[in-house]
């Protein structure tokens, strides 16, 4: 599942530009790959994060992988939610599994990303 509308990295996140302020999450493809995620940690809100730099970290029964920021700018929201209940990546990645929120500092940056088709090329050489 690869929806249409989205931005996509090459490390399995997607991410949403609504005004400028960009959702972030990982990929059903990732979350796949994953497993059975067990725990979340993601950034401090306020925290200024790079494009395609480290910002959290995924922690499931067959690996810990490290969540990266799609694009630069300042950290605005995270989902309280994956505390609580971080199975919310496998069930739901693109809608109540959301990650964080990043207040957009160049949407220039969103050029860089993969589109859907691109994405899903990506995913099938895999």
């Amino acid at each position: 599942m690869v929806p249409q509308g989205l931005r996509y990295t090459k490390e399995h996140e997607w991410v949403r530009l609504e005004g400028d302020v960009a959702t972030v999450g990982i990929t059903d493809y990732a979350a796949h790959e994953l497993g059975d995620v067990v725990f979340v940690e993601l950034p401090e809100v306020g925290r200024t994060v790079a494009q395609l730099a480290p910002v959290g970290v995924i922690e499931s029964v067959k690996a810990v992988s490290d969540l990266f920021a799609p694009v630069a700018g300042e950290v605005v929201e995270t989902n309280p939610d994956l505390t609580s209940k971080p199975e919310l990546l496998n069930t739901d990645p693109f809608g109540a599994g959301w990650m964080l929120r990043i207040a957009v500092s160049d949407k220039a940056q969103l050029d860089n990303l993969l589109d859907s088709a691109g994405y899903e090329l990506l995913v099938a050489e895999a």
